[in-house]
């Protein structure tokens, strides 16, 4: 697990600064404290900040072939790079070090920009090969692994995180207005976009290749998920299968030359994953576990059952309010605004692990795998129920009747009608689309000043999940869970646990994100996923050889911090000395009096906006880290020239 960086130039005569690529490494320290690494070839740079996990001594990067014709820089981990080694070695390739990283140099001269599809794990590569002129990026298949590309004129510059593309000194903080309706709505930036203009984000399952000579450049796709039920095998055989292969993952996921432990929610999913690896070790698991004050987000009793379960060594704490304390510091680790409340947790868990263990397994997942959200269950039912009303007159009657229907945020989802009418109207991705929304017009605009309200109209935020249901094959299930893979999956739940992690120099793998477990998974019919509502039946049902039955039968319950109840407190306060604050630069993107509003109906108890409120005070904490140049110069907030395409 590690950091990468570095820069293209298409003139052969422009020579890459070796100080500007040290000051892109050292921004990103935090992902590989133990070494770093630099290769430069004239116009052509790349930086390694290295977390040793596997070949301690021999594994430090940029890591060549035999010439030295062809430098990688490599983040993450590659599980089956044992077995791709013997077969290279049987081919005559010459290995120096016990690396995984050296792998993926010795087969690119076997089958080029192909070579990504025999690796199994995750990664975001970074490949010169000097014969030929050209680069090639590479992102993992489900996106654990981050790269951030920004393409200008004859320049690219490239990072694991956005922090080594400002340290560069030629990427300009000019907003994205786009990007900040796409982040209030989901609480997160989805897709390619960036928060600022001129940087994307590598999708994941896609390669960027950069033929430097002839500077041209292209993006390719080289593995999607494909949704086709498989109604040959029985319950029990896909039982069997199901067990087998996450069996197998997580051997995979165990193999390293330090100690390797398990974070453990009280979850279906990290207490098969943490079952699995102690049945798999010789020794007792190290776990890791975060609770609450309060009873209703606590999972601690549930996490400490199954520690004593497996005879794991375990380590738990209690998140208090003051750790909202953390929040500068985290989004100074999460480069764009992130709203996704569970950082603060994960973040905590994660410092703790540290102390004790370089490497830790999780149980994401499972949910997207499996079927494992309320959501999902919840949607199947009003799909069922979109089903029997005619297309048209669900758009023209259902939409009118949603438009008059007064909001009631502080009522259970079930009871909320105006929701329920506005999916009833809406195509079935769209829909689903609705139902992820965080933050719905016209409240999300109103919350935009002007400048940025103007530059937003006609876009619409819905398109990354709608298009990504459409991956589904035509089934509801499988559509949201496309959905989700498309969206929340790459862009908040791996996002918040990459950079939570390697901000503490930690590794977090995630067997259930396997591609090869997921590609089996997709083939399980989705009634088995979602069995009369219950989510994630076949698992429960392959779990109950393993896992104790209270377990397996309690409700699935998030990881966010009580946010709504924390804003008549400690949360409430840091609102008022930020958001509303005149002296914070997040006035030149957010509405003030309508965020006042939105505050003092919340703590009035008229609303429920916690989710929200906390959105506006991450954007406030951004805004106040990111919004100055190095030099002290103000970066471009105002909208000037609108872009709400993708990223350029």
């Amino acid at each position: 697990m590690c950091g990468i960086a570095g820069v293209v130039y298409s003139e052969p005569g422009r020579s890459v600064d070796p100080g500007v690529l040290k000051r892109m490494a050292d921004s990103i320290a935090h992902r590989g404290p133990d070494a770093d690494g630099f290769h430069i070839d004239r116009n052509v740079g790349l930086a390694h900040r290295r977390l040793s996990i596997i070949d301690l001594e021999g594994g430090d990067q940029p890591i060549g072939n035999e010439d030295g014709s062809i430098q990688v820089v490599f983040n993450g981990e590659i599980y089956n790079f044992r077995e791709l080694r013997s077969e290279l070695e049987s081919k005559g390739h010459k290995f120096r070090t016990c690396s995984d990283t050296e792998v993926i140099v010795h087969l690119y001269e076997e089958l080029g920009d192909r070579c990504v599809e025999r690796l199994r794990g995750m990664f975001a590569i970074a490949l010169w090969d000097a014969r030929q002129q050209r680069l090639l990026l590479a992102r993992d298949r489900v996106g654990i692994k981050p790269l951030f590309v920004s393409v200008n004129g004859g320049r690219i510059v490239f990072g694991s995180e956005l922090k080594p593309l400002l340290a560069h000194g030629d990427v300009r903080r000019e907003i994205d207005p786009a990007a900040i309706d796409e982040y209030l709505n989901y609480g997160v930036i989805p897709g390619d976009r960036c928060v600022f203009r001129g940087v994307e984000k590598l999708l994941p399952g896609h390669v960027l290749t950069v033929d430097v000579s002839r500077w041209q450049i292209e993006r390719r796709r080289y593995w999607q998920l494909n949704f086709e039920a498989d109604e040959t095998l029985s319950i029990d055989e896909w039982q069997e299968a199901i067990l087998a292969k996450l069996d197998e993952t997580v051997r995979l996921h165990l193999l390293a030359d330090v100690s390797v432990g398990s974070f453990l929610s009280g979850g279906i999913d990290s207490s098969i994953v943490t079952g699995l690896a102690s049945r798999a070790l010789s020794t007792p698991i190290q776990t890791f576990s975060m609770g609450f004050r309060e009873a209703a987000f606590n999972e601690l009793p549930a996490a400490r059952e199954i520690a004593e379960h497996f005879g794991t060594e375990h380590t738990e704490q209690v998140v208090s309010p003051d750790a909202v304390s953390l929040l500068p510091q985290l989004t100074r680790f999460y480069d764009e605004p992130f709203a996704d409340s569970s950082a603060v947790p994960t973040f905590l868990v994660s410092q703790i692990a540290s102390q004790h263990v370089k490497v830790v397994l999780s149980g994401d997942g499972g949910d997207e795998a499996l079927g494992g959200y309320s959501r999902y269950a919840h949607d199947l039912k009003e799909a069922s129920v979109r089903r029997l009303i005619p297309s048209w007159l669900r758009r023209p009657f259902l939409s009118t009747l949603a438009s008059a229907w007064p909001k009631a945020d502080w009522l259970p989802r079930p009871m909320r009608l105006k929701t329920f009418l506005t999916n009833m109207s809406l195509p079935p991705g769209e829909a689903y689309a609705n139902t992820l929304s965080l933050c719905r017009l016209p409240l999300r605009h109103q919350l935009l000043n002007a400048d940025f309200r103007s530059a937003v109209k006609g876009h619409n935020p819905a398109h990354a999940a709608a298009n990504g249901f459409l991956k589904g094959g035509g089934d509801p299930l499988n559509g949201m869970i496309a959905a989700d893979m498309a969206t929340l999956l790459p862009d908040d739940y791996l996002v918040k646990v990459d950079r939570a992690s390697m901000a503490n120099g930690l590794e977090v793998r995630p067997p259930m994100l396997d591609h090869e477990f997921l590609e089996l998974c997709a083939r399980v019919p989705a009634r088995l996923k979602i069995n009369h509502g219950e989510t994630k039946w076949l698992l429960r049902q392959t779990a109950r050889s393993l896992v104790p039955p209270s377990i397996i039968d309690r409700p699935k319950q998030g990881f966010e911090i009580p946010v709504d109840q924390w804003f008549h407190g400690p949360l409430g306060d840091l609102f008022r000395d930020t958001v509303l604050s005149s002296a914070s630069p997040v006035g030149d993107i957010v509405d003030r009096s309508t965020a006042k509003r939105m505050f003092d109906r919340h703590c009035r108890g008229t609303g429920r906006h916690g989710s929200t409120l906390w959105s506006l005070l991450t954007l406030a904490s951004w805004a106040d880290q990111y919004l100055k140049e190095p030099s002290g110069s103000e970066s471009s907030v105002r909208p000037v020239a609108i872009q709400t395409g993708g990223a350029s």
